[in-house]
């Protein structure tokens, strides 16, 4: 069962991650950010309270927080490397790099998994290198070294929101995850003011950025803003985050992460389809070691 949740939540990252991408490329990162991330809030209260979760103690909300300000960070840089750069490189990269982390993090913390596991962490760096790289491995554009920049940073904070929340205690229930989405909403609103920068959507049809379909729906009058895209983006992002929690309190961080960190496969499966990305060898070869990697790593 905890494998069945870590792989229901990769697909519910990376559909989510994907939403909140293409809701990117038409509303500014924070205003993404932040309304996802206020429908995150609205359903892990529903749901603690439906449940009858009671209020746990404060070293849980703590920790809930911990995570909170680590996955904005993460979040945030995804967003914009999904909006500005290449899916096929940045998603990958932060999905082996958020791997690697909890991992370390597990071992250090006590968790002992198989041996196979340190194959995978050899295999995780070719493969960050090989994503990172042009056609027939020359070193890539600047596009794509920025994308296995922000790729690299939104894995390092997507690793250590796995790590943070996993310290929760099985009696706290979903409002650890409540406490991560004040946190990042508090921290989105701060960024903001502080930048003077608004959080009113943005109106009017979305640019075309995608094939025949997207310049379908502008032609016929459909005005897209993105809007009902960052909803979905934050409804999938707490389902994901729900099956993440029950999994890695059934295991092993060091399992229950790396299974998790599969979501690249939905992202870039969406982008091609989307938006008619191609793979170079160089890097679907990367991709290939990545997901070896992962694999080796979870058993």
């Amino acid at each position: 069962m905890q494998i069945v949740l870590a792989g229901l939540s990769a697909l519910m990252y990376g559909t989510g991650d994907f939403c909140g991408g293409l809701a990117s490329r038409r509303q500014p990162t924070t205003v993404v950010l932040f309304f996802s991330q206020l429908i995150g809030l609205l359903a892990a209260v529903a749901a603690a309270l439906a449940l009858g979760q009671p209020v746990p103690a404060a070293r849980d909300i703590l920790w809930g927080i911990a995570a909170g300000v680590t996955g904005t960070a993460g979040l945030a840089a995804l967003y914009r490397a999904l909006a500005s750069t290449l899916v096929a490189v940045a998603s990958p990269v932060a999905a082996v790099t958020g791997a690697v982390i909890p991992v370390l993090l597990g071992l250090a913390a006590g968790e002992r998994p198989g041996s196979l596991a340190w194959v995978g962490m050899g295999l995780a760096v070719p493969a960050i290198a090989l994503l990172a790289a042009g056609p027939a491995g020359r070193p890539g554009s600047a596009m794509v070294r920025r994308a296995a920049l922000l790729g690299t940073a939104a894995g390092i904070g997507f690793g250590l929101f796995f790590f943070c929340i996993s310290r929760t205690s099985s009696g706290s229930g979903l409002w650890p995850l409540a406490a991560a989405r004040v946190a990042t909403i508090f921290l989105v609103t701060a960024f903001a003011a502080a930048t003077r920068r608004s959080l009113r959507p943005r109106s009017g049809g979305m640019a075309v950025v995608g094939p025949r379909r997207l310049r379908g729906y502008a032609q016929a009058g459909r005005s897209f803003d993105g809007m009902a895209v960052v909803l979905l983006c934050g409804a999938l992002d707490m389902g994901a985050n729900i099956a993440f929690l029950l999994a890695v309190r059934m295991g092993l961080l060091t399992v229950t992460a790396v299974v998790t960190s599969l979501y690249p496969g939905p992202t870039v499966i969406l982008a091609m389809i989307i938006f008619r990305e191609k793979l170079t060898v160089p890097r679907a070869l990367g991709l290939a070691l990545a997901l070896a990697g992962v694999a080796c790593i979870s058993v």
